[in-house]
């Protein structure tokens, strides 16, 4: 079959996919490309399309791709049978696989299979490689088998497929863990209003028992706040530590665990304006009234620290990441904005919410004359600047 050929026939095919895919992992197109050769020597230049020879892959793609369908087959098979499979069996099957594959693709690891992380290390270095068909099923059974390391790796490197974030926020939601839904926040990329309203429903309104997994998302912001101010009182790169020192007070300081949280959708730029918007418009009443009290405590800060500006550089400059999911002004107008917009009916009609929209109201105005000011005084020096370079 010729590479026009399988191209055509995979166009025409409409049928939803259910089963492994004929190539499961991703090709090589240099080997390929180098192969493939006119099919007549006079082949006549006029013409768009021009017949070649020579598609084929190489022993090392066949050896991958055969690998991928035996483990794909024998997972598929094992999940028939779920209740005589655990994850100390998954494991068994997941490890021997990542390590072949390893092999087959000549990946350098230096990490001993003796330690604990071992498999996460091997995910890591060759999950990249592997098809979405067979990282869809891993990504299964660390939900089924609850082994959050591993998807945590899946997460963080980007190798979850968009058609599973769904299935994945709603059980991380189910299971507390709300530490991996601020991962799927930093790391996925086009997250659907079902997924985000979700996340939000989960934030605004955690459930009971859900704030174990939230300790850790709070200890990182507690450590990397601690570690600006041992930076600035060390007086290496001093303005910037300084600078990121604020910031960090202002973003941790007065929030619960659960904001902490909601600062990740607040400050990526993987959330799509037009899906955020319809997710907002589908929150209930608690969700509304804390979702705006959350708003309001930004806007209150930032008329009351200033001082607190973005710092880009203190990630790659400081180690200071967590800078960069620092909400800014814009991003809280931005939200805030959307937020009325969907829902002003219900802030209008509803007495409860009356206060609290008249208290944003009035640091509204105030950040917002302030705003003014600014411009004018703007104004103002790029007219003085303009007289200087003339005179």
């Amino acid at each position: 079959m010729s590479l026009l050929d399988i191209i055509t026939k995979a166009s025409a095919n409409t049928e939803p996919h259910s089963s492994l895919a004929e190539h499961p992992i991703m090709l090589n197109a240099d080997d390929i490309f180098l192969k493939l050769k006119p099919e007549a020597e006079n082949t006549n230049t006029t013409s768009l399309v021009s017949p070649l020879t020579g598609w084929g892959i190489s022993q090392t793609d066949a050896k991958l791709i055969e690998s991928s369908k035996k483990f794909y087959t024998k997972l598929s098979r094992k999940f028939k049978h779920v209740h005589n499979f655990n994850r100390e069996e998954f494991l068994g099957i997941l490890t021997p696989f990542l390590e072949k594959f390893r092999e087959k693709v000549g990946v350098f690891i230096g990490f001993d299979s003796n330690d604990s992380g071992y498999t996460s290390f091997l995910l890591e270095k060759v999950g990249s490689l592997i098809g979405r068909d067979v990282l869809s099923l891993v990504v299964e059974a660390c939900i089924s088998f609850e082994i959050w390391e591993l998807l945590e790796v899946l997460i963080v490197n980007g190798l979850i497929d968009h058609s599973c974030y769904s299935n994945l926020i709603f059980n991380l939601a189910a299971k507390k863990r709300s530490d991996l839904l601020c991962l799927c926040l930093k790391h996925a990329r086009n997250l659907g209003s079902v997924e985000l309203l979700c996340i939000l429903k989960y934030f605004l309104c955690p459930p009971k028992d859900g704030y174990a997994s939230m300790v850790s998302v709070r200890k990182e912001w507690e450590s990397q706040a601690l570690l600006a101010i041992e930076k600035a009182r060390l007086g290496k790169k001093s303005r910037l530590a300084k600078e990121a020192a604020i910031l960090l007070m202002v973003a941790h300081d007065g929030f619960s665990d659960a904001e902490l949280c909601l600062h990740y959708l607040l400050a990526s730029n993987n959330v799509d304006d037009v899906i955020l918007s319809s997710s907002l418009g589908k929150l209930g009443g608690k969700e509304l009234m804390n979702l705006i009290m959350y708003l309001g405590k930004w806007l209150k800060k930032y008329e009351r620290f200033p001082q607190a500006i973005p710092c880009p550089k203190a990630s790659s400059a400081l180690g200071l990441k967590i800078c960069d999911w620092v909400p800014k002004l814009e991003d809280v107008a931005k939200c805030l904005g959307f937020f009325v917009d969907e829902n002003f009916s219900s802030l209008m009609l509803y007495p409860e919410f009356h206060e609290e929209v008249k208290s944003i109201e009035g640091v509204v105005s105030s950040l917002a004359f302030e705003a003014r000011f600014c411009c004018s005084m703007t104004n103002v020096i790029e007219k003085l600047r303009e007289g200087d370079m003339q005179s």
